[in-house]
């Protein structure tokens, strides 16, 4: 997914907190993964603060090492081990949070028996892990608090953008999922608690809200509420910022899609985006991946979305190479891109995971490298038709709002389209400017400031 992640080394810009009259030392956190789990380390850097505990801006400097985990991928648990052994290294006390330990404690304790452990669900015992941890006393928290993740003092990682946990868990059985193993059962927040976390951070001087959970399609289903209900209620907010809805899984779409059309349609607090992972274009494979929807349930949303609002950006998941997928399975994915045309796509080859399903189904799997080459083959497609509607923002003049500098300087228009921009140093986070988009790739748009 041409998509910008928020990344670790984003947490060495946060700007080194003042000291108390009790010093406590200083700890290191870094995170991998998706949006929630950078709103677990923001979440977790935020309630050490609030305990007298200093952040440290260079893993040096940290009396304590803290890695935020995440293991839905084979490639990424590969990148985790690494890093586990790694920081075990050090010499220092070490806690691993995030889903590894919740999915799998019993690799983790094997490649760091003595390091304390953090569930996803359980942010409310951070500072007694870590403290714990730093007297050399081993703590184990990995059950689920009762205690929603809403409302907790952070550090953020980007200053101008708010990640805002609408709900945990899911309703989904995918067969190739670990992280329902992780993060269990769906439980939404309470509209209004998720409002006084949105109105905080607007007040705060965010710019963009991102609603992230498993799925938030489901969300609300076990509380009597609803997305619909929740977006409403967020858009309603006063203040100067776009909200990015996160994903929704396609099986959800049908109840909800005339009225989520309509409010993208008319409201332009919502950024004309949204993440539907289709996995597959065969319904076979879909079938075997118990995901609860088909191809059409997928293409019937986005050509409703993209009738109502044609510049509608679309981002997509896909697996190649899940057990039994043939040539012709293949096809029909390809089939669906070149029609479909998402905007984005995140594709990955399949890995099995331990605890799902599809683990399990050995004499099923496919080649590595009949799966490479599904892959370079998906790859070279997305990135044409990525060219392709990039192509259509050329000569488009309006408003974006940056949101990241670092080797460039980019901010987003309203349509969540990435803007590469040509500036110099007097840009600032958060700051609105006019430009006009002169080139274009396969990533991004490339604009001049006009005012």
């Amino acid at each position: 997914m041409f998509v910008r992640s928020l990344k670790p080394s984003l947490i060495e810009s946060i700007p080194k907190l003042h000291s108390r009259a009790e010093t406590k030392p200083k700890v290191w956190v870094e995170a991998y993964g998706c949006s929630a789990s950078m709103a677990d380390s923001e979440m977790i850097s935020g309630l050490l603060k609030s305990a007298g505990y200093e952040i440290a801006t260079e893993q040096g400097d940290g009396a304590l090492n803290l890695v935020v985990t995440c293991s839905v991928k084979d490639t990424t648990e590969h990148k985790m081990v690494s890093r586990i052994k790694s920081l075990s290294k050090s010499g220092k006390p070490l806690v691993i949070a995030g889903c590894l330990p919740k999915a799998d404690r019993t690799k983790v304790e094997l490649l760091s028996p003595t390091a304390s452990l953090l569930g996803p669900h359980s942010i409310d015992r951070t500072t007694d892990v870590v403290s714990s941890a730093l007297t050399g006393s081993r703590l184990v928290a990995l059950d689920d608090s009762e205690s929603d993740k809403i409302n907790i003092p952070r550090v953020r990682l980007n200053p101008v953008v708010s990640i805002v946990e609408i709900a945990s868990g899911c309703m989904s059985e995918c067969t190739f999922c670990q992280t329902k193993l992780a993060k269990g059962w769906l439980r939404s927040y309470r509209i209004g608690d998720i409002m006084r976390q949105i109105q905080s951070d607007v007040e705060s001087g965010c710019k963009e809200i991102w609603l992230t959970s498993t799925d938030n399609g489901c969300y609300g289903k076990d509380n009597g509420s609803s997305l619909i209900e929740l977006l409403k209620a967020c858009c309603a907010i006063e203040g100067d910022f776009k909200i990015r809805l996160g994903m929704m899984n396609p099986m959800y779409m049908p109840e909800m899609l005339e009225e989520i059309v309509d409010l993208f349609y008319r409201n332009d607090k919502l950024f004309k985006f949204l993440h539907i992972p289709v996995e597959s274009g065969s319904d076979r494979v879909l079938r075997k991946m118990k995901r609860g929807h088909t191809c059409d349930t997928f293409l019937d949303a986005v050509q409703a979305l993209r009738k109502k609002i044609p510049e509608m950006t679309i981002s997509t998941d896909i697996i190649v190479g899940f057990p039994s997928e043939t040539e012709d399975d293949f096809q029909e994915t390809l089939k669906l891109v070149e029609t479909a045309e998402p905007d984005t796509i995140n594709s990955s080859r399949y890995s099995a995971r331990l605890g799902t399903e599809s683990a399990k189904w050995k004499d099923k799997r496919i080649s590595s490298q009949v799966a490479k080459n599904r892959s370079e083959r998906l790859y070279l497609l997305a990135k044409k038709v990525a060219k392709k509607h990039n192509s259509f923002w050329k000569d488009w003049q309006g408003e974006i709002v940056i949101d990241e500098i670092g080797k460039v300087v980019q901010g987003r228009n309203y349509a969540y389209k990435p803007v590469v921009v040509s500036t110099g140093d007097q840009v600032r986070l958060g700051d609105r400017m006019r430009v006009k988009v002169y080139d274009f790739s396969s990533f991004s748009l490339k604009a001049k400031i006009i005012s």
